[in-house]
């Protein structure tokens, strides 16, 4: 390559890099020209606009020399960070007002402006001025505390004080509190009054509290605590005389009455009731600006998270500037406490405890409800769990034992979806008639107890279990409850009417229940895939699956002329009913169902026989869901249903569905049936 090639190769690159250096330099000596010449209005703008954005080291490069000299960079980023974090001051919003005073030749400048901020308590405002001095040619800030609030001197403070507010109550229908503030005992250890043998009285406690001996001497470890300390170690209820009389035996313990929210009904309604805790930090992010702090309670669970918006209580809180010695010198904002609401629920105490103690020693939910209005009476998931251990202090040791109890008490039965078993058969026969496709008189023909519909099924039969002769008709079918009867019906029926009487039922969409619960289904996919699936559907197995709220509103049907009533537990005083589903069949449809399905208890040989009460005229249906892998599975579970309903208009009219997961060892769905007997015997009495 000759020189002039060479030369050419490397002098385009020199050239861009001497444009580069030139535009820098330029660009720093006109972005100096603009330091210098801001304006003292501008320079205010600017270090507002660092504030907004919470860049407080930027702001103390904007101070004069003399401020520097007053107050430490590290110093300054403190007050301004803890003052403005500590208020939680949002939007603020700085307009400078009017034009600079200009003083001493224009060495000084003093701008006015006006100041607007949201923060924890209220919106602060308020009209200030600030002092500017030049230095090399532009303005600085002659700074002290009086430019975050014009009365707070440096050697003043901003405290931000709590007014507690109380969390709503929540009562039953006659006023009876579910949930709300008690009195609860607080045990603690005066450490100094141990005694000589403290670990073994520490020991002794922590067993009897069913916490550990590290939990108690973490607490007495605390760097606050002194010999004559008293140490709060663990909550219990006021009514645990036992428990407090084997720790008063105990030398240092000392027990306080102390107000607390409590759940009178304790385990037979808590998954009705659920429970608060304090807010967590992904809370906090969540629910920024509607009012919650790091000292806040939130419901967790249940009555307590489904109304949480109402039972609230929001805290009230000043902004004040106090002097050295803790003297108020001025409130900035105040927002008053606000006490959360009482809610009333349409939860009947009384029957809620029945219905518990009905079913509190199996696996099992209890859902009662007025079909008239909807009121929903009782709500029941068993085993459950006592809410006040959350609020009280649960241990690992407890949180534990409740998630790895075989029989899950954390599980909310009530709120999930179950197969429906026989109980399903009043849906179905509904369906039927109402759609012609079942002639409710029509002898289908004995076939056996053992029924398939041809040779395209295998194996698979279709099996029931009561030989009631030869006159196979829908009363008798709901009377004896026979699978094949209905197998058979939901054949005639047919997938596509099955499926959108489904659906105008309310399979498949929400619930409209305050609370939230899981929807029916009737498949995971839309789609009933099969023959055998079909006939499996008619009589409540295939992949059906019924929430037990859903199953009680389908009840109410039979005695709203085919409406279906919509589910509430809110109390209202003469509430109106609300119709969920309207003339989901005709009233001559859910009268002749209504009638044979009050067979199935009036008729002595009727499978829910057993739950008759007498003076009290009520349909019913019993149900037995199998759970298993194969047709050929003995050792499936067997979901044991009842449900009824009063007919006639009487005062207390109830529907009831009761569910035992594993009936199979303990008389089929017959242990059901008694159980619910005795929840509606007690409510009619």
């Amino acid at each position: 390559m000759n020189s002039r090639g060479h030369r050419k190769k490397w002098i385009l690159p020199v050239v861009i890099i001497v444009i580069l250096v030139v535009a820098a330099v330029a660009g720093f000596f006109v972005w100096k020209m603009f330091q210098m010449k801001a304006t003292p209005e501008e320079t205010v703008a600017e270090y507002f606009s660092y504030l907004n954005q919470g860049k407080y080291e930027k702001m103390y490069e904007m101070l004069s020399e003399d401020s520097k000299k007053e107050i430490s960079k590290e110093d300054f980023v403190t007050r301004n960070q803890n003052i403005y974090d500590g208020i939680e001051a949002s939007d603020i919003q700085v307009k400078v007002k009017g034009d600079a005073e200009l003083k001493d030749g224009k060495k000084q400048a003093y701008v006015s402006y006006s100041t607007v901020m949201e923060t924890s308590a209220d919106e602060i405002s308020f009209d200030n001025k600030m002092k500017l001095v030049k230095e090399d040619k532009y303005y600085r800030i002659d700074w002290d505390s009086t430019l975050i609030f014009p009365s707070l001197k440096n050697e003043y403070k901003v405290q931000i004080n709590t007014e507690p507010a109380v969390r709503g109550s929540i009562l039953d229908r006659n006023g009876q509190m579910l949930a709300g503030q008690g009195i609860v005992s607080e045990v603690g250890i005066v450490p100094g009054k141990l005694g000589d043998n403290k670990d073994e009285s520490v020991k002794k406690i922590a067993d009897i509290l069913g916490i550990t001996a590290d939990d108690i001497n973490q607490k007495l470890g605390a760097s606050y605590v002194k010999d004559d300390s008293f140490v709060p170690v663990k909550e219990i209820r006021k009514e645990d005389s036992a428990t407090e009389e084997a720790l008063l035996k105990i030398a240092g313990i000392m027990i306080n009455d102390k107000e607390e929210r409590v759940y009178p009904l304790g385990d037979a309604a808590g998954h009705l009731t659920g429970y608060v805790q304090a807010v967590t930090a992904e809370d906090l992010e969540e629910l920024k600006g509607k009012g919650y702090h790091e000292n806040s309670v939130i419901g967790k669970a249940g009555l307590e998270r489904a109304l949480e918006d109402d039972l609230r209580a929001v805290d009230g809180c000043t902004i004040d500037i106090v002097d050295a010695d803790g003297v108020k010198i001025e409130t900035l904002a105040l927002k008053p406490a606000e006490n959360g609401k009482d809610v009333k629920v349409t939860i009947d105490s009384q029957m809620q405890k029945n219905a518990h103690q009905q079913f509190a020693s199996d696996p099992g939910t209890a859902v009662a409800m007025n079909p008239k209005n909807g009121e929903v009476l009782a709500l029941v998931s068993t085993p459950g769990y006592d809410p006040n251990e959350f609020i009280m202090g649960m241990s690992d040791k407890r949180w534990k034992e409740l998630n790895d109890d075989k029989n899950k008490p954390l599980t909310n039965r009530w709120y999930n979806t179950w197969v429906p078993g026989s109980t399903f058969k009043a849906v179905t026969a509904a369906i039927g008639v109402d759609s012609g496709k079942l002639k409710p008189d029509e002898n289908l023909g004995y076939v056996g107890l053992s029924w398939q519909k041809d040779a395209s099924w295998g194996d698979y039969f279709v099996t029931t279990l009561t030989d009631y002769g030869q006159e196979v008709n829908l009363e008798n079918a709901l009377v004896y409850s026979d699978n094949i009867y209905f197998a058979r019906a939901a054949l005639m029926i047919g997938e596509d009417t099955l499926k959108e009487k489904f659906k105008a039922m309310g399979f498949d969409e929400d619930i409209p229940f305050e609370m939230g619960i899981v929807s029916s289904k009737y498949d995971d996919d839309d789609k009933i895939d099969s023959e055998i699936q079909l006939a499996d559907t008619g009589y409540g197995q295939g992949q059906l699956l019924v929430n037990p709220i859903h199953m009680v509103s389908m009840y109410t049907m039979f005695v709203n002329g085919g409406s279906m009533i919509e589910p509430t537990i809110l109390y209202e005083d003469n509430a109106q009913p609300k119709i969920w589903k309207k003339n989901v069949v005709s009233a001559e449809t859910a009268e002749l169902v209504k009638n044979d399905l009050i067979q199935v208890i009036e008729n002595p040989s009727g499978t829910g026989a057993s739950a008759k009460i007498d003076g009290v005229t009520m349909l019913g249906k019993t149900g037995t869901a199998e759970i298993k892998e194969s047709q050929d599975d003995t050792d499936g579970v067997e979901r044991g249903w009842f449900v009824c309903e009063t007919t006639e208009d009487i005062a207390k009219p109830v529907v009831v569905a009761g569910m035992v997961e594993d009936v199979k060892d303990k008389g089929g769905s017959g242990y059901v049936t008694a159980k619910v007997r005795e929840i509606v015997a007690a409510y009619e009495q």
